[in-house]
């Protein structure tokens, strides 16, 4: 296990003076109760353009390529947050960053509310990407405060946080119905503040990290360390391997789960000629999906080192991604007694179930991976966790313009399953890659 820069040691901490008085069930239970909430929250702001995107390409006269470009935009502001929020988060406490990251995005809620650009549209979802701070912090919150016998269960619930998606697929199109879509965004406003206000009266930031003292080089604390010597340090933790190799797994079912509950609802009214909000409702069993299936994997990291299960998990989901690549095809055949013609479109129900099974299996992983992260990396969590949510982030900002670049290029409406799945050979030989490599370190 490689070590973190001095600015987020893992040493024992001493009592603090919040938690003497919280006992240890209370502070577990509020950490394992907010933490997953704020998420949700973060989570589904960032799905508000998605199921805006009948109203906001009729209003702007988008196209499909600058409508793809803003929905990536919280994406990849997320993913520039991620990092450095974590780290922050493990040197001033994963509480004060969620609570200063939740008040951070409601101004750009209202914005997006009040907005008539399409350059206003992009600058507030980019500051809707600062949510992503509260996301890494609050992973290192759950990873320091949680209850450390199920830690996996833990970062699991947490993780299921990404159902908030479920909950704008409910309500955005009702209120988008009923009162226009304006008020859709100022929805979130008082769920937000809620949250921040609880975690405000209720959670607690344990205790600082102790100062680190070395030799001559490292007289001073890590309080006093330069921003330089930090730099210098961050940068020789992240040309450790080790650091990299769990969290590029973990990246692609993170990003391709937040491309895919951006892009079904328009993949679905697309593909099966639905409304918005009944795509919305149909692609709601799949973030149901994802969400018990990282409960249940991290339940079972808990219970054993399952590290063979990432090869189960990314082998189902790849052969899920190449049937869900398939797009509606038909094929004439010369037979004996005369012409033969087979056509093939998938079903709703049988495209939902596919997305189902794949999303419990994605679940599934990250849960595993975030647990197993925790275990080999507990000292590093905020580098390495921040570095699995930077790279997840990344690629979820990715994947909405090449969604769409692919389709018009290749005309077919299932291209970006073709992608994803062929992300996930590249990611399954880079796993390959690394367990050659350290059978051969074994030998």
């Amino acid at each position: 296990m490689s070590r973190a820069p001095d600015s987020f040691p893992n040493e024992p901490r001493d009592a603090s003076v919040h938690g003497e008085s919280a006992p240890p069930g209370y502070r577990s239970l509020v950490v394992v109760v907010l933490s997953p909430l704020a998420f949700a929250l973060v989570f589904a702001c960032w799905t508000l353009f998605a199921l805006l995107g009948v109203e906001l390409r009729r209003d702007l006269a988008l196209g499909s390529v600058g409508f793809a470009v803003l929905l990536a935009m919280p994406m990849l502001a997320g993913a520039l947050a991620s990092l450095p929020m974590a780290l922050l988060a493990r040197r001033l406490g994963g509480r004060r960053v969620m609570l200063v990251c939740l008040l951070l995005i409601c101004p750009f809620l209202w914005w997006i509310s009040q907005a008539h650009h399409y350059l206003e549209f992009l600058l507030a979802g980019l500051g809707l990407g600062l949510g992503a701070g509260a996301l890494a912090a609050g992973l290192v919150y759950v990873a320091e405060l949680g209850p450390s016998r199920h830690a996996g269960l833990a970062l699991g619930l947490y993780g299921a946080g990404m159902v908030g998606a479920g909950l704008s697929y409910l309500l955005l199109p009702l209120i988008s119905q009923a009162y226009g879509w304006r008020m859709a965004p100022l929805l979130y406003l008082m769920p937000v503040l809620l949250v921040a206000a609880l975690l405000w009266l209720f959670a607690d930031d344990g205790d600082a990290p102790a100062p680190v003292v070395g030799t001559e080089d490292e007289e001073a604390p890590a309080a006093r360390a330069t921003p330089m010597r930090r730099a210098m340090r961050l940068v020789a933790c992240l040309a450790d391997w080790q650091l990299w190799r769990l969290a590029i797994t973990y990246s692609f079912f993170f990003g391709a789960f937040v491309a895919l509950a951006l892009w079904l609802p328009g993949h679905l009214t697309a593909r099966y000629g639905l409304s918005l909000q009944a795509a919305a409702l149909w692609a709601l069993p799949f973030t149901l999906a994802v969400g018990a299936g990282q409960v249940i994997g991290g339940a079972l990291a808990d219970w054993r080192d399952f590290r063979s299960l990432r090869w189960w998990v990314s082998a189902f989901v790849l052969v899920c991604l190449f049937l869900l690549s398939y797009p509606p095809f038909s094929m004439r055949i010369e037979g004996i007694h005369g012409e033969l013609t087979l056509h093939y479109a998938a079903p709703l129900w049988g495209f939902l179930g596919l997305l189902v099974a794949m999303g419990v299996a994605m679940g599934m992983g990250q849960g595993s991976l975030m647990r197993l992260i925790h275990r080999d990396h507990g000292g590093d969590m905020a580098l390495v966790g921040g570095l699995a949510l930077t790279l997840g982030g990344l690629f979820a900002a990715l994947l909405p313009p090449v969604f769409v670049l692919g389709g018009e290029w290749l005309g077919i409406r299932t291209a970006g399953f073709m992608f994803l799945y062929a992300a996930l050979v590249v990611c399954m030989l880079v796993m390959l890659a690394d367990h050659a490599r350290g059978t051969r370190s074994a030998r």
